[in-house]
């Protein structure tokens, strides 16, 4: 219980100083007095401007955004039994790609839309997933090699889309990478109740997600209806991946990474991994952001391409580990 409670401190502690890095680290670096000092009593000063219209809803973005990734892959993980499974990976994140894409491009005057529209595409493409990785039950390898087939088919989907539409691509580029560099308070007012909805039901659903974690049989025999919580679960780690790549794009490897290294300190009760995994995916997302600011600077690269330098061979670590 100490060492629990101690690693979700750190998990926390982390999450703060990421968050404050990202307020203070960029072109024009800021002071944390200052920072506090601005957060206190804004003024009409460049730096105050920069804190409040730029980088605060920039740093509240990519914590919701590495919240929600990490619980997603966290459920999705315990749901498929499958330690490699991530929204991105198994294509879940590219299903509601898509039909972010599709919106973004083809009907640009919904894209308030773009959410809802996000959660229905991310949950059709678990739902194809799913039933072609079910024979006789569900196996790990079924699911990545399901995942990484339907992934490539809505991959090649996407990108011809982009071509008949090139004349419109420039603001989907960003986008399809992962990025935050867009981030505004609209951004924060999308992701927010949706962050606070998957938290809530993320939290509901660990006790489903421990039984399950038991094997169909044992779960069967405790009462539970192993099809019905898997599809609920589900279906809350579809809405948590669409409102993040509603807001920043195909960013990958979060839910893979983190929930892994929540697991190795507090072991495999839900009841710790949720709270865990989405302080962690917060500190994981704040601090990959400020580097990918600071790497190249004053030229800045999209979150998405740190992540998968970091999670690419995270991901064949575990393949070889797993497999």
């Amino acid at each position: 219980m100490n060492r629990r409670c101690a690693s979700l401190l750190a998990f926390a502690v982390l999450a703060l100083c990421g968050f404050v890095l990202s307020l203070m680290q960029g072109v024009a670096d800021i002071t944390p007095a200052d920072v506090l000092r601005i957060l206190w009593q804004p003024q009409a000063a460049t730096a105050d401007q920069i804190i409040w219209n730029l980088r605060l809803p920039r740093a509240l973005t990519g914590s919701l955004v590495g919240a929600n990734l990490a619980l997603s892959g966290a459920i999705l993980q315990a749901v498929m039994r499958n330690p490699l499974a991530d929204p991105h990976i198994i294509g879940i994140s590219s299903g509601a790609g898509l039909a972010g894409i599709s919106v973004l491009i083809l009907f640009p005057a919904y894209a308030y839309l773009m959410t809802p529209v996000a959660f229905v595409g991310a949950m059709l493409a678990a739902c194809v997933i799913y039933l072609l990785a079910w024979k006789d039950g569900i196996k790990p390898v079924r699911i990545i090699l399901a995942g990484v087939a339907v992934s490539a088919f809505l991959g090649a989907i996407i990108s011809g889309v982009l071509i008949f539409y090139s004349d419109r691509v420039h603001g989907a580029l960003l986008w399809m990478v992962g990025g935050l560099a867009a981030s505004s308070w609209k951004n924060v007012g999308v992701i927010v109740p949706y962050a606070a909805a998957g938290f809530v039901l993320s939290c509901i659903g660990a006790y489903y997600l421990n039984m399950l974690q038991l094997g169909d049989d044992m779960a069967r025999g405790l009462g539970l209806n192993v099809e019905a919580a898997r599809l609920g679960l589900t279906a809350v780690a579809a809405l948590l991946a669409a409102s993040s790549v509603s807001v920043a794009g195909l960013l990958g490897f979060v839910g893979l990474i983190v929930p892994h290294i929540v697991r190795l300190l507090v072991g495999t009760d839900y009841r710790y991994i949720i709270p865990g995994a989405a302080v962690l995916g917060m500190a994981t997302v704040t601090l990959s952001d400020t580097a990918a600011r600071l790497l190249l600077a004053p030229a800045e690269l999209p979150v998405g391409i740190i992540m998968a330098f970091v999670g690419a061979p995270f991901f064949l670590f575990l393949l070889r580990k797993e497999v």
